[in-house]
């Protein structure tokens, strides 16, 4: 079964979101171990925010967003064109989301004209990964989408 994506999957963990449509087999993965199981349910819980979030079709090849996921850390970034180079792309970064496990809870972290990481104070911490979702769609303080 073929379905229609604006996402690039490098690896099980990995997907950005690229300027052009392209066609993705979709590959079933073996759950052997519960934490394959928990790295399952998390990537789709990922995947269901980008793609509520994502900007209309008509404009993806222009502004679109995309993740990076690998072991216990989430990105999320826009994929943009280069405002002096309308051909080249380039992904910027405005939420991370990292799993501490000994804690067993998810930090949030926002990204600031520095280019450094901060620690969202209003809300920082959570063991509900959705819950982190519905604050970054807040934005109470525009930290996220400006």
């Amino acid at each position: 079964m073929k379905e229609e994506a604006h996402v690039i999957v490098f690896d099980v963990r990995f997907a950005i979101v690229a300027s052009a449509k392209y066609t993705l087999p979709l590959y079933p993965r073996k759950k052997n171990t519960m934490t394959e199981r928990i790295i399952n349910i998390n990537e789709r819980t990922i995947q269901t925010f980008v793609e509520k979030n994502r900007p209309p079709i008509e404009i993806r090849d222009k502004l679109d967003l995309g993740y990076c996921y690998e072991s216990n850390v989430i990105e999320l970034f826009e994929t943009r064109s280069i405002w002096n180079k309308i051909d080249e792309f380039q992904n910027l970064s405005f939420a991370k989301m990292k799993y501490i496990k000994s804690q067993k809870i998810w930090k949030l972290y926002w990204m600031r004209a520095s280019g450094e990481w901060q620690s969202y104070e209003p809300f920082s911490e959570s063991n509900n990964l959705e819950k982190l979702f519905l604050i970054i769609n807040e934005d109470v303080y525009g930290c996220f989408k400006g």
